[in-house]
C-alpha cells in the first residue's frame, strides 16, 4: 500500500508539473525555426502547426511506454491461485 501511495503521489506531481509548464515550447532545430518564423511573418500559419506536430510526435513514445508499463503492472501484480484438493492456494 505504501508503494501505491508513493506511485500516486509521483503521478500527481507529474500531472501538476505538466499543467504548470507554459504551453509555448519550441521543439525545432534552428533551421526549421527560422523558416517557420519567416513564414508566420508573411501571414502563413504553417509554422504554428509545424511546432504542434513536433510536440505531438514527441509525446507518442512516452504514452506508449506508459501503456506498456500499465499492462506489465496489471499482468504481473494480479493474484495467481492454484486449486489443489478443492482448496485454492494463493501463489503471490
Amino acid at each position: 500500500m505504501n508503494f501505491m501511495k508513493r506511485f500516486l503521489g509521483a503521478m500527481l506531481l507529474a500531472a501538476t508539473l505538466t499543467a504548470v509548464v507554459p504551453d509555448r515550447a519550441d521543439a525545432q532545430c534552428a533551421m526549421c525555426t527560422l523558416t517557420a518564423e519567416n513564414a508566420t511573418q508573411n501571414g502563413n500559419n504553417q509554422g504554428k502547426g509545424l511546432n504542434k506536430g513536433i510536440l505531438f510526435l514527441l509525446a507518442i513514445p512516452y504514452l506508449a511506454a506508459v501503456g506498456v508499463g500499465v499492462l506489465w503492472y496489471k499482468k504481473y501484480r494480479s493474484k495467481k491461485t492454484v486449486t489443489m484438493d478443492d482448496e485454492p492456494i494463493v501463489l503471490n
